[in-house]
């Protein structure tokens, strides 16, 4: 909270100030993150005059009216229930229904009309995925080959769409001949709205002081890191690392402006806004404010941790997925599970 007050709280972003809160305070800094990304072909959805997939009609529509497997798949889903990427996937569809991890009376709150419109709607999709059990090597590999027509990732996926690594060839750049031409038709949407809610999924990486700490260098580290030094931090995984500090009392804009001029990639190098334009760059930007997670906010971090080590709603989900429950049945199971963890 002191290093928060120093730099200026006004210099955050609200969200990420949201997610550490707790009674009296801040539990610690926010120093980067990435906000989860829907990733569409413009030029498929272009050819069929389908709308910006933003909404979960849209998305389905979208995917129904795109899905020629095995050429290439309406929209691949996460499936796969030991990785923590499906977890984030099916996170940020129950968000943008309004699912929340802990309801009005303070406790977990799963069990909810809500969650299981969102798993019925989550195994719709899925019959517009390739079978087995998929995450995130499988979605990027098949949108990086041409395969897919919309897939949800973090913005780590931008310098393979890019063409930056060579061991990722971008398979439609050299089908048409074209280098970028998959950068330069791929569509981004940051917020989802489903029918009751409307979210965008956000990681962010907090700095935080222990008790046992030397406090004086562990505060003037941070206070460095994140001014002097914080664009040579951002600037190890620019296309990953979104600044949640914008700029500082007297240039509100100082980290954004510099982020914008950082290069990102592995063989090669390149500013982001060279190969997506700054109106991408703004939306992948502007949605740091707006992050949001299961919990964090109701100060049930700890909690979280259990969730995402067990990878307990994954498993649920897969037995869902396979027939093996309905949808209501996973729902309280979900509910049971994730309270025996408290």
């Amino acid at each position: 909270t002191e290093v928060v007050n120093h730099l200026g709280k006004e210099t955050f972003g609200i969200g990420p100030l949201n997610l550490a809160r707790v009674p009296g305070g801040y539990a610690a800094v926010p120093a980067d993150g990435w906000g989860q990304l829907l990733l569409f072909r413009k030029d498929l959805f272009k050819k069929k005059g389908l709308p910006v997939p933003d909404r979960w009609d849209r998305i389905f529509q979208a995917a129904q009216a795109l899905h020629n497997p095995p050429l290439i798949w309406g929209f691949e889903a996460a499936t796969d229930p030991g990785q923590t990427y499906t977890q984030q996937v099916f996170e940020h569809f129950a968000l943008s229904n309004g699912v929340r991890l802990i309801g009005p009376s303070g406790s977990v709150d799963l069990d909810t009309p809500e969650m299981v419109q969102t798993l019925e709607f989550y195994k719709a999709l899925t019959r517009f995925t390739p079978p087995g059990n998929l995450y995130w090597l499988h979605t990027r590999m098949d949108y990086v080959s041409g395969r897919a027509s919309m897939i949800i990732w973090s913005p780590f996926i931008l310098d393979e769409l890019s063409g930056l690594r060579r061991d990722q060839p971008v398979v439609p750049d050299i089908a048409k001949g074209e280098p970028g031409f998959l950068a330069r038709n791929t569509g981004f949407v940051t917020v989802i709205q489903g029918p009751k809610g409307i979210a965008q999924y956000g990681q962010i990486n907090y700095l935080g002081i222990t008790p046992d700490a030397d406090k004086a260098g562990a505060k003037q580290w941070v206070e460095f890191l994140l001014t002097d030094g914080y664009l040579r931090w951002l600037g190890m995984a620019a296309e990953g690392k979104l600044p949640v500090r914008k700029g500082t009392r007297d240039e509100p804009n100082r980290f954004i402006d510099g982020w914008m001029e950082l290069e990102f990639g592995v063989t090669t190098r390149a500013k982001i806004s060279e190969f997506y334009g700054m109106d991408v760059v703004k939306t992948i930007i502007d949605g740091v404010d707006g992050f949001d997670r299961w919990g964090f906010a109701k100060g049930k971090g700890a909690l979280v941790s259990k969730i995402y080590g067990t990878k307990v709603i994954p498993e649920i989900l897969k037995r869902f997925l396979d027939g093996e429950l309905t949808a209501k049945k996973a729902a309280r199971i979900m509910d049971e599970r994730v309270k025996a963890l408290e």
